[in-house]
């Protein structure tokens, strides 16, 4: 047998053993899968046959839990630590699993219990800290962090945790650069500060440094769906199209119904040399049909459906463009509220704060007194009908541009400003336009 057979067979072997199961159990995981995907499949595998076993006791339910939660199956985890043996790693676990739900206040609730029955302290106060910032109250959460002393304030988790936090705050970014480095320095395969650190180099325009820094990031396990979406972008840019379908098959392994990964992965898949591809325009066009609908053909309660009023929130996409915090944020607008819309988007496959980083500007109005009755039809027909190349399309979604209105209401500064849409595609568009006898704006 040879040397690779014995390490996939010693990394099952771990997770069904009847032995003990910790958080160096874990780490022994995230690195072999670090080290080598392929142990993802094993790992999948050995997850199977737990979850085939109706003998399986509450200690074995912690263990099934915990991988489940490392294969990204964060509501089946979830379910599996509520009915495992209580002890401080299953809530923990179950604590992080409401985190990646989106359930903030759960996972701090879940990160206080994990704490009072002797979990970590500190990494249950660095996990209060991180879900403080995504419910937007920096403050708190660098609070929690300044309370934190000793070795704990040397590791990569806490040091991540800092950046991220301080990159949220005004004026503070060199700091929040330096200690990604730090955290990069002490744990080199951390895959969150290897993602912030390429994220800043990204925004920066040095390319090359923040693929190098993708690359690095999307080995690491568990890999953010944003690392692998980023580099897999940055794959096709450079015709690497085999590359670009490896990250977005990993984001699917984990997340097989996630819209936007399946659309990518469709545009990638088209031969690698840009043609049109009528499947993946069709996903496209239902995401945008999606987006473009209006909230108020749901049965929404009428205060949710007043609070959208007052925020201006009318269509699905404008509520995937902002965050529950935003909601909550919102006089009168409270829990009861905010569970009824995300089952609703839930049920569309889409989350709150989804396209958060896609805002809608407010573009001026198309004077169309000019145009005559068969001109002004055009500017209803949806994007579609310009057919496109894969790389124009993918700005259009991020951009949410659905009708070529919308289109020609953008100028074509407000194009290349887009990631990953160049002077290329803005010339494409304006031959498509010009065929129409359309024009951007300020063209």
């Amino acid at each position: 047998m040879s040397e690779v057979e014995l390490e996939v067979l010693d990394l099952k072997q771990m997770v069904l053993a009847s032995n003990s199961f910790g958080p160096s159990d874990v780490a022994e995981i995230r690195q072999a899968i670090t080290e080598n995907y392929g142990h993802f499949g094993e790992l999948r595998d050995a997850v199977n046959e737990m979850e085939q076993d109706d003998a399986l006791t509450p200690a074995g339910k912690t263990k099934m839990g915990v991988c489940q939660f490392l294969l990204g199956r964060f509501k089946d985890a979830s379910q599996t630590l509520s009915a495992a043996d209580g002890s401080a790693m299953a809530l923990f676990y179950n604590a992080r699993c409401q985190f990646e739900l989106s359930s903030f206040d759960g996972a701090i609730e879940g990160y206080e219990q994990a704490k009072t029955s002797g979990y970590n302290e500190d990494q249950c106060k660095i996990g209060i800290a991180e879900a403080k910032r995504y419910q937007g109250k920096i403050e708190e959460a660098m609070a929690i962090l300044d309370d934190i002393f000793g070795p704990a304030e040397q590791t990569a988790d806490y040091m991540y945790q800092r950046a991220a936090t301080a990159a949220q705050i005004g004026g503070r970014m060199e700091e929040a650069i330096n200690l990604y480095q730090r955290a990069v320095s002490t744990d080199e395969n951390h895959a969150g500060a290897l993602f912030g650190l390429a994220l800043e180099n990204d925004r920066l325009g040095n390319d090359d440094e923040a693929l190098r820094l993708y690359e690095r990031a999307a080995k690491a396990f568990p890999t953010g769906i944003g690392a692998l979406i980023n580099l897999g972008v940055m794959y096709e840019d450079n015709g690497q199209y085999d590359k670009a379908q490896l990250c977005y098959k990993r984001i699917l392994d984990c997340h097989p119904d996630h819209p936007r990964t399946q659309l990518y992965m469709k545009d990638a898949s088209a031969t690698g040399n840009m043609l049109y591809d009528e499947e993946a325009q069709r996903r496209n066009d239902r995401l945008a049909q999606t987006l473009n609908m209006p909230v108020a053909n749901f049965e929404l309660s009428v205060r949710s459906r007043n609070c959208l009023q007052k925020m201006g929130i009318e269509t699905i996409g404008d509520l995937t463009r902002h965050s529950e915090q935003e909601l909550l944020s919102s006089k009168n607008f409270g829990e009861t509220s905010l569970v009824e819309i995300r089952e609703m988007l839930s049920q569309k496959g889409l989350s709150l704060g989804q396209f958060a980083g896609e805002k809608k500007s407010s573009d001026p109005p198309v004077d169309t007194s000019h145009m005559s009755p068969d001109e002004q039809a055009l500017l209803e027909r949806p994007i579609a009908d310009l057919n496109l190349s894969v790389r124009a399309r993918k700005c259009m979604t991020r951009l949410q541009i659905n009708s070529i209105g919308e289109l020609i209401r953008k100028s074509g500064d407000d194009m290349l400003e887009c990631k990953n849409f160049g002077v290329t595609s803005l010339n494409e568009v304006r031959e498509k336009l010009a065929d129409l006898g359309l024009k951007m704006r300020g063209d």
